[in-house]
């Protein structure tokens, strides 16, 4: 498998001239924990993190104390952050060595680039500009996804993942955010959370109904209650 065989397609982006509210605005929507940052012609300048947000202190300041806790100082100390979150820029704080890969990137590779530069997840790049994005957590799913014992059911593996995804994006249920999509050997694994069973019957029936499946392993699960609303 190579890295364009398991990313996630579905890129969150940033300016480096959004605010730092623009930014923890666009994670909480996007429910993602990081945000490639990219210039006017959408080639990657840096990427900024939940983690950043949290750790950010102001210039100057000593000792430092990260923007949560001065939220949740008091109704003064959380005025001036929040005042502050709005008027200062990403392109300020955020990461600006970035560690990339191309699609043909073989998965052992990822592994190699994510333990060596100590990151959580690795944009993929085409000619400087993002297409997809590898997490740990993709790896992990990619893993499992293998079945070694599994006769060869002389599928294309990758043209079968594409035709899933399109199917998936053409149906109209609501999914709070992309599924993850694994082929391997012709069986197709779908990972991540929706807000229905109904949703997660749907997600299973839409990518069995494409040509060339040999059969679709669930791990989708129900988000819990509290995530989607419930008591």
């Amino acid at each position: 498998m190579q890295a364009r065989d398991i990313m996630t397609d579905k890129v969150v982006c940033a300016r480096p001239t959004d605010s730092l509210f623009d930014a923890a605005e666009l994670m909480l929507g996007a429910q993602v924990s990081a945000l490639l940052v990219v210039s006017d012609t959408n080639e990657i300048v840096g990427i900024i993190s939940e983690a950043d947000l949290i750790r950010r202190a102001e210039i100057d300041t000593a000792p430092a104390k990260s923007w949560l806790l001065r939220l949740l100082e008091g109704k003064a100390s959380a005025d001036r952050e929040l005042t502050s979150t709005r008027t200062r820029k990403i392109g300020d704080i955020m990461t600006k060595e970035v560690v990339t890969a191309s699609e043909d990137t073989p998965l052992a590779e990822l592994v190699e680039r994510l333990q060596r530069h100590r990151v959580k997840s690795i944009p993929i790049v085409r000619d400087a500009i993002p297409v997809g994005i590898i997490s740990r957590a993709d790896l992990v799913r990619a893993v499992l996804s293998r079945e070694p014992h599994c006769p060869a059911a002389g599928v294309d593996d990758r043209s079968l993942r594409e035709a899933v995804v399109a199917s998936l994006d053409r149906q109209p249920w609501p999914i709070r955010s992309p599924l993850t999509v694994v082929v391997h050997e012709g069986a197709v694994h779908l990972w991540g959370l929706v807000d229905s069973e109904a949703v997660r019957e749907a997600c299973r029936s839409a990518a069995e109904s494409v040509p060339g499946v040999r059969e679709v392993k669930d791990h989708v699960r129900l988000a819990p209650a509290l995530t989607r609303g419930g008591s």
